[in-house]
């Protein structure tokens, strides 16, 4: 059993003490920390049975029974509380992005590989039963060589423009996700990158200087050509699909709903909308993510998503973002280059 400690209690830290108590069995939340600690916040830890909530989280990288900490603080203090915690001796779990700045990751990167301490990057979608089912398939050899990679990502509804403003725009905040899932499936690097993007949602996206719906077309190390599309809105529901194509066929998920459901009458055919919140679909991906850290931590074993997995999207969305600004394709080497890497 190691003890843990929450950095940040907003809407994801309280997801994942919940999915901590409940569903992962090697961990105790010791001690959370958020700088807007109230009076709410210390009644939601107090129904975790957590021991002490703290408005400075340095208290918690003291704490010598803390193991572990879980960074799900504002994205502007990730790599720097990664730092820190990293030399105080704790294994981290990030969520992403670990940072919008290139030179800032690699930092978090070149300490991570000194400390010989755990690094895990919150992309819980690798952990969906879905998505899962898919990787397994490519991996097995079940559809041959890949040819085209299809992710569908479409929010239910667009994000308050205050925090438009501050996400870093759509493609390191929303498509970032989209693009590791694109690494992930594949099993290979993305190398060059064409995106075109459009406000079609809200045009105080536009005025906040983003975007709301992207296509990216992207090519592989592999030869395989990846597609994303995007939208901050889709009036049905979190819409999450993907196809993963190749020489021998094909294999698809499509999304999950509340039931499978389908009533046929003299009106129609009609099955349930997909889930609307990203919290409803992947409840149970975000306890799995915890808990292969947690066993990576309990058996010293490798975490799935590593540090330098939390850099490559974050090169890949910088490129979307060039490509739209010049509108042509932009290599990863050229990313790279800007960022002296």
């Amino acid at each position: 059993m190691i003890n843990v400690g929450i950095i940040g209690i907003g809407r994801i830290g309280r997801v994942h003490g919940e999915s901590i108590t409940k569903f992962v069995k090697n961990a105790k939340i010791k001690a959370v920390a958020d700088p807007y600690l109230n009076d709410d916040g210390k009644k939601w830890a107090a129904s975790l049975g957590i021991e002490n909530a703290y408005t400075d989280y340095k208290k918690i990288l003291e704490d010598k029974d803390i193991s572990a900490v879980l960074i799900c603080s504002s994205t502007d203090t990730h790599s720097s509380i990664s730092m820190e915690a990293i030399k105080a001796g704790k294994n981290v779990f990030c969520e992403k992005p670990i940072d919008h700045d290139v030179k800032k990751i690699k930092e978090v990167l070149d300490v991570v590989e000194k400390s010989g301490l755990k690094y895990q990057v919150g992309f819980n979608r690798r952990f969906d039963h879905n998505f899962k089912a898919i990787k397994d398939a490519v991996q097995a050899g079940k559809i041959g060589k890949q040819q085209i990679i299809k992710i569908t990502s479409r929010d239910p509804e667009a994000p308050p423009i205050e925090y438009v403003k501050v996400s870093g725009g759509i493609f390191l905040d929303m498509t970032i996700h989209d693009f590791d899932m694109v690494r992930y499936l594949s099993d290979s690097e993305v190398e060059e990158v064409y995106a075109v993007g459009s406000v079609t949602v809200d045009p105080e996206i536009g005025k906040a200087g983003d975007i709301d719906t992207a296509v990216i077309t992207m090519k592989l190390a592999n030869g395989a050509t990846a597609v994303i599309d995007n939208c901050r809105k889709a009036v049905y529901g979190y819409d999450q699909r993907a196809e993963v194509f190749g020489s021998k066929g094909s294999i698809a998920i499509g999304n999950d709903s509340d039931s499978l459901a389908v009533l046929s009458n003299e009106n129609g055919v009609t099955g349930e909308k997909p889930m609307y919140f990203f919290l409803q679909r992947y409840m149970m991906a975000y306890a799995a993510e915890i808990d292969s850290f947690v066993e990576a931590i309990v058996n010293d074993t490798a975490t799935i998503v590593n540090a330098n997995d939390g850099l490559q999207p974050v090169l890949i969305g910088l490129a979307a973002k060039k490509s739209v600004a010049k509108n042509r394709p932009v290599t990863i080497a050229e990313i790279k280059k800007d960022a002296g890497l």
